[in-house]
């Protein structure tokens, strides 16, 4: 019973110092995230032309 409570008690402490470290993460403004995401999908836009291309590329070939 002690260790489940030792194991419980270490867990919850390690819990909390990852949080810390977490917490500290330079906050973005709105402009900001809106443009990351923007470019989010542009960069998977792009990996699906690829990714199509390549495709077409190898069903070509077979023909």
């Amino acid at each position: 019973m002690k260790k489940s409570i030792i194991y419980f008690l270490f867990a919850l402490l390690f819990s909390v110092s990852l949080s810390t470290f977490t917490g500290c993460r330079e906050d973005k403004t709105a402009g900001e995230k809106i443009e990351e995401g923007i470019d989010d999908v542009g960069d998977g836009i792009e990996e699906g032309v690829e990714e199509i291309g390549d495709e077409i590329d190898d069903a070509t070939d077979d023909l």
